[in-house]
């Protein structure tokens, strides 16, 4: 039997801006990597997962928010029939936009698309 911490009541729920301002004042002191211990560090009552996935889709610099454009839902579409749904790859192509925006995207434009097109 391993020696385990015991388990810690997580905050769950939507993110508030100090939460926000915590998270990216740690980052970007300390920078990307070992979530597990930035809950501990930083002082949020958040699971490490829970911090790299606010860090990676919605806090990260560079980031592109809004509407995908046809470019590039064209290289979407294109590389999805390369590749598939291999949202994490295409996502490196498109840069700023996150394999969770490409992934959401793609089920609520091209499934319409899709089904649409074969009936």
């Amino acid at each position: 039997m391993g020696c385990r911490a015991p388990k810690q009541a997580w905050k769950k729920g939507p993110w508030t801006p100090e939460e926000d301002k915590l998270l990216t004042e740690y980052v970007n002191f300390h920078g990307e990597g070992r979530w597990s211990s930035v809950s501990r560090s930083s002082g949020l009552s958040r699971s490490g997962k829970s911090c790299r996935l606010r860090w990676v889709n919605y806090l990260r610099p560079g980031l592109k928010r809004g509407h995908i454009t046809p470019q590039e839902e064209g290289i979407i579409a294109e590389l999805h029939a390369l590749w598939g749904n291999k949202r994490s790859t295409i996502a490196r192509y498109l840069p700023g936009r996150t394999d969770n925006e490409i992934n959401n995207y793609w089920r609520t434009n091209f499934k319409k698309k899709e089904g649409s097109s074969q009936k």
